[in-house]
């Protein structure tokens, strides 16, 4: 395959760095990342070459990011703080910023990155979201009554209706523990969370949801799919995912 040129934002981010990590040590990709915090950048990377730095809330920020890229990739996520510590046996309350609320950065900001690559020319995006996004009541849904995987479902339906060639990971809970040594499974629509096989977590290491967007880059297979990701225990697998092309033939297009 022709080198791809690829811009990842937040990738700042825990999952982000990974992936822009994975990125610029393939050989296949030139990536570049894009985050709010040049200090973060410099902390985790030593250097702020290939870096942009702006707000996803502001269209105008992404556009010299995106120039010359074929493939963009979504990280950036609204995060809830605590309010207080809570006190013994209760549970602790969390709120968004204003100007950081999933509204505002999982909908408008994901939906101001689709619209400027779409500008830009950009041939393929993977958006990284999270499983449970077709219940109301999911407790990320209450946290800080943001109900951001109500607001992540929205922007990977206005991405599904863009016309651009997506690929969409809806991630379980993410651990942060080594990647590569995993049975991954794949399901729709949170089928994975009303019902999981042999009752085993709905989790995944960050590092091999990272995997699966380098991947869902290189395969054809993976092009206008979308899917729930989640892992097998690494005790528990009776094979490690090595395969990614056959892993994402068998998924299907979005459904809403």
């Amino acid at each position: 395959m022709s080198i791809k040129q690829v811009l990842v934002t937040g990738a700042t981010g825990k999952t982000g760095s990974i992936v822009y990590q994975k990125l610029k040590q393939d050989q296949n990709f030139k990536v570049k990342g894009f985050a709010r915090s040049p200090e973060k950048a410099q902390e985790l990377f030593g250097s702020t070459e290939n870096f942009y730095f702006g707000d996803i809330k502001d269209p105008q920020s992404l556009t010299e990011a995106l120039k010359g890229c074929q493939a963009l990739v979504i990280l950036t996520s609204a995060a809830p703080k605590m309010t207080a510590p809570p006190q013994p046996g209760e549970r602790p309350q969390f709120e968004y910023v204003s100007d950081g609320t999933p509204e505002l950065v999982d909908y408008q900001g994901q939906k101001n990155q689709i619209d400027t690559a779409i500008a830009a020319g950009i041939e393929q995006i993977v958006l990284v979201g999270s499983m449970g996004g077709t219940n109301e009541n999911h407790p990320l849904n209450m946290m800080g009554n943001g109900k951001i995987l109500i607001w992540k479902r929205q922007a990977e339906e206005y991405l599904v209706n863009s016309g651009i060639k997506y690929t969409i990971i809806r991630a379980g809970g993410l651990l942060d523990q080594p990647g590569g040594v995993r049975k991954l499974l794949l399901g729709d629509n949170d089928e994975l969370l009303i019902n999981p096989p042999d009752d085993i977590p709905t989790s995944i290491p960050r590092a091999d949801v990272a995997e699966t967007v380098v991947q869902a880059l290189k395969e054809p297979s993976a092009i206008n799919k979308a899917f729930d990701l989640m892992s097998y225990p690494e005790a528990d697998a009776d094979s490690i995912t090595q395969d990614f092309a056959a892993l994402f033939a068998q998924t299907t297009a979005a459904k809403f």
